[in-house]
């Protein structure tokens, strides 16, 4: 009874009270599905070397739009665990950093693409069952 108490009384509170934005909660989780998404969307289209103005393009293209501001420490984050390589190069008389998966990256991004299909699948049976 008191988890139900605390649940209905933040609810409340942070949802109900005037002139907040009713569609939080879905915002939020939207966001927090997303996050996850753009992980693998991102190692998924560094399996061909690319720059980050390119990436960000590719992946509005295919309806993953990502902002500068969280594309490049999303890039700077992987490459620091190990996920991504780059390099500076020069390119149309212009310095530019080229992404690409590292070998520890191809093989994390394949483990990922099982586990993500694996639980699309169970999603979708979910779904259809629904």
């Amino acid at each position: 009874m008191t988890d139900y108490t605390v649940y209905r009384t933040v609810f409340a509170v942070h949802y109900m009270t005037p002139g907040t934005d009713n569609n939080a909660p879905f915002e939020n989780l939207r966001l927090e599905l997303r996050r996850g998404s753009l992980v693998l969307a991102v190692l998924a289209a560094l399996r061909k070397e690319q720059y980050g103005y390119t990436l960000r393009k590719m992946l509005e293209e295919a309806g993953m739009a990502i902002d500068e501001g969280t594309l490049y420490p999303l890039l700077r984050r992987l490459e620091t665990q190990g996920l991504l390589v780059s390099e500076w190069r020069e390119e149309d008389k212009r310095k530019k950093r080229f992404y690409r998966l590292s070998e520890p990256g191809a093989a994390i991004w394949k483990e990922l693409l099982a586990e993500w299909q694996s639980i699309n699948a169970s999603l979708n049976g979910m779904l259809r069952s629904a």
